[in-house]
């Protein structure tokens, strides 16, 4: 009967590809740079807090925004935040699982994620930093699944992410 638990990660998975277009849309291509000499990867932070707990609107108010709510589902809570750092999005998962496997996925998108427990606030790596302060957690970071593949110079015909940038 394994078709069951298919059909569920089915509606997982619908869920994250929109999650992760919002994510795509916040976060961009941005410049690798900026993202090495921020993202504080592999650096301890001793001044963050214990890692936060709540729901998105406990969280947000710990972070300092008032969250835009753009997915309301069983297995996940998406918002979109802005605070004079920059701009988030904060995700709070029903499962340490599907926290996991949204990760995961995420991360062929690149990106920088600050993770607690089932939640997720992903950004560029300057907010993420600052937002650590605030909410605790561990960063992991992630480059893009594009980066370094084409073997012509990086063109990226055709991608929407860097328009007016």
């Amino acid at each position: 009967m394994a078709t069951e638990p298919e059909r569920r990660v089915g509606v997982g998975h619908r869920a994250a590809g929109t999650l992760l277009a919002a994510l795509l849309l916040l976060t961009g291509c941005s410049a690798g740079g900026e993202e090495e000499a921020a993202d504080g990867a592999g650096k301890d932070h001793p001044s963050a807090p214990p890692t936060a707990t709540g729901t998105l609107e406990q969280l947000a108010e710990k972070s300092g925004c008032e969250p835009k709510v753009q997915t309301d589902a069983d297995e996940l809570r998406q918002a979109n935040c802005t605070t004079s750092t920059g701009r988030y999005v904060l995700t709070t998962f029903a499962t340490d699982r599907g926290q996991r496997e949204w990760i995961n996925e995420a991360k062929d998108y690149g990106g920088s994620y600050l993770v607690g427990r089932r939640w997720v606030a992903a950004g560029e790596a300057k907010v993420v930093a600052v937002l650590r302060g605030r909410l605790g957690g561990t960063v992991e970071t992630a480059s893009p699944h594009h980066s370094g593949e084409s073997g012509d110079g990086g063109s990226e015909e055709g991608h929407s992410g860097h328009h007016g940038s």
